[in-house]
């Protein structure tokens, strides 16, 4: 394996094992206070679109972050060599199929559905994890009668920090990438 590789890991274990605490607004948003601000790992608060010298990350209870979602798509928050984002796929939708140049790993918190990577399909749910590799064509499908509601860590990061797309048809109009900006 990789360094590279052997880092995510390192990287998603950490996340994963973590005290997970964060503030939330009142529909539930991730790392935003009721005042509107950015809340660090660390309890210091910014106000939202300002970026600070502070480098403390971000500590969320992930499980309740994801199964709050209801956007297709919202990065959470942008490190420079990672990305932390929100998904919930519509029952019976699907991501659509896509290669990125980078690794990604998902998580399953809620609700039924496949993985597609090149050409293998496997059944997933609540605990699954993916790791699909850089190059790598796939797909990620929800079965029919709820959201499938998953987290999504990008190494590097693919998108724009901050971005919200609440439907797949929003996400597919919207030709935004990362731009090299960082949540801090």
């Amino acid at each position: 394996m990789s360094p590279s590789r052997w880092k995510l890991f390192a990287v998603m274990a950490t996340l994963l094992g973590s005290a997970c605490y964060a503030r939330l607004d009142d529909n539930g948003r991730a790392g935003v206070s009721t005042t509107g601000a950015i809340t660090s790992a660390a309890g210091h608060e910014r106000a939202a679109g300002t970026r600070g010298v502070l480098k403390n990350g971000f500590v969320g209870n992930i499980e309740q972050l994801t199964e709050r979602n209801t956007d297709f798509r919202r990065v959470v928050y942008t490190a420079p060599s990672m990305q932390l984002v929100l998904m919930s796929i519509p029952p019976g939708e699907h991501i659509g199929a896509e290669t990125h140049g980078v690794d990604q790993f998902f998580r399953i918190e809620s609700g039924t559905g496949r993985v597609e990577i090149d050409g293998s399909r496997r059944a997933v749910g609540p605990g699954s994890a993916v790791v699909v590799p850089a190059g790598a064509l796939h797909d990620v499908v929800a079965d029919e009668g709820k959201p499938l509601q998953l987290y999504t860590l990008y190494a590097p990061p693919k998108h724009r920090d901050g971005v919200v797309h609440r439907t797949r048809a929003e996400a597919e109009r919207d030709d935004e990438t990362f731009d090299g900006r960082t949540t801090e």
